[in-house]
């Protein structure tokens, strides 16, 4: 909704897609352009989690030959087969994912768990043909992958077929492109500068999105609009508790526009990128971290931690995510193990980000009504040599062996 200084809240419309910054797409399994004119063919396995999409759709897209998406639909015991060796179809629905026939893709690129062993069975059909991509941190074992895109999160080692970036994957914002923009600059428009966006993710490994951490992030959110004079426009993710979400938004009294995934419908995503002046952005999210860091406009980190309090003495720590993640940090070999501070301490150490604290946000937010708003993107070059590196690394796959 949007929220007016002194005045009723007004409901915006509702949005059609469930996914942050994706634009719409076909069918499951459509073709895009090109394929058959580059004579290779790309498939691209996207699932539920949408920074993984994020990544290997930039992935895709970098490499300018057309792809083809794959939607896979993981069952609920998929663990039970997917811990296993070999590959399979076992673990997932296939009533409910996308056909995988022949013609067998050249290149097929992935991240995340739930889709590892069916790269690797497409890999198998294909008669070994298939080159398989995976972007992050696979459980197969690392020479199962013909290359491996990881970020420091991921303690993988130096190893020919794994290449090393310093941020997670993503496609260049480009303004021009946003689909919509001038519809939601007119819908913001009513809305004091400077704009303030607030991502919001939500459980990830150790840490656990509560209603007491959205409620101490909506109150620093509320004190940096304030002390800036400005508004908050608010995108949370599919991963994003209610209780979370309705902690937050308890806490703002400031002019604000709020999107909730869960409600469905066009989503603001990119172009809150787009025309935002600032961010705030939940720790734990590594693909909008990335993705705010790349605008070069003021980034704020959001600690969705525990603080100093022994993890042990917080009941929502004895969910069964943030109990596997903390074995696995304890007992599993090192690359199975994950720490996203270590991409928060390279945003901090380049000067790309700062946190958010009780301390520092009202000398922030005075610091950000003082600066000129409206500046174009300025887009990280960081970011863009990254991914075409890796979209190189790609092609290299198709050379002769």
């Amino acid at each position: 909704m949007i929220l007016l200084p002194d005045g009723p809240a007004i409901n915006g419309s509702l949005w059609q897609f469930v996914e942050r910054g994706l634009s719409p797409v076909g069918a499951p399994g459509q073709r895009r352009e090109g394929l058959g004119e580059q004579q290779c063919r790309v498939w691209c396995l996207l699932g539920r989690k949408a920074g993984d999409n994020t990544q290997v759709r930039a992935l895709a897209q970098a490499l300018g030959r057309g792809f083809e998406e794959k939607w896979i639909s993981a069952r609920s015991w998929e663990l039970l087969v997917h811990a296993g060796a070999r590959p399979t179809l076992a673990g997932i629905n296939r009533s409910r994912s996308s056909a995988l026939e022949p013609p067998w893709p050249d290149i097929v690129i992935t991240a995340g768990r739930r889709n590892e062993p069916v790269a690797r069975w497409i890999r198998q059909q294909s008669g070994a043909r298939s080159r398989l991509v995976h972007v992050g941190r696979p459980w197969a074992p690392l020479e199962n992958w013909d290359l491996i895109i990881t970020t420091p999160q991921y303690f993988l080692p130096a190893a020919p077929n794994i290449l090393h970036n310093r941020l997670p994957l993503h496609s260049p914002l480009n303004a021009a492109e946003v689909p919509s923009l001038e519809l939601w600059r007119e819908r913001f428009a009513a809305l004091p500068r400077p704009w303030i966006a607030v991502l919001i993710g939500g459980d990830s490994g150790r840490f656990v999105l509560t209603r007491e951490k959205g409620l101490r992030l909506g109150a620093l959110a509320n004190q940096l609009a304030q002390a800036a004079g400005g508004a908050l426009l608010v995108s949370d993710s599919p991963r994003t508790p209610r209780a979370a979400w309705q902690g937050f938004t308890e806490c703002l009294t400031m002019p604000n526009y709020l999107y909730r995934c869960a409600e469905g419908g066009d989503n603001p995503y990119r172009a809150i990128l787009a025309l935002a002046d600032a961010f705030i952005v939940t720790g734990e999210s590594m693909s909008m971290l990335a993705e705010a860091a790349d605008t070069g406009r003021p980034l704020y980190i959001f600690d969705p931690g525990d603080g100093a309090a022994p993890w042990w003495r917080r009941a929502h720590n004895y969910r069964y995510k943030p109990l596997s993640y903390r074995f696995a940090m304890r007992f599993g070999p090192a690359r199975m193990r994950r720490d996203v501070g270590r991409i928060q301490t390279a945003l901090m150490e380049a000067g790309e980000a700062s946190w958010l604290d009780a301390q520092s946000a009202a000398g922030a937010g005075a610091a950000l009504g003082e600066l000129s708003v409206g500046a174009q993107v300025a887009t990280a070059r960081d970011a863009q040599a990254e991914l075409a590196k890796s979209a190189e690394a790609v092609r290299r796959l198709l050379e002769p062996r």
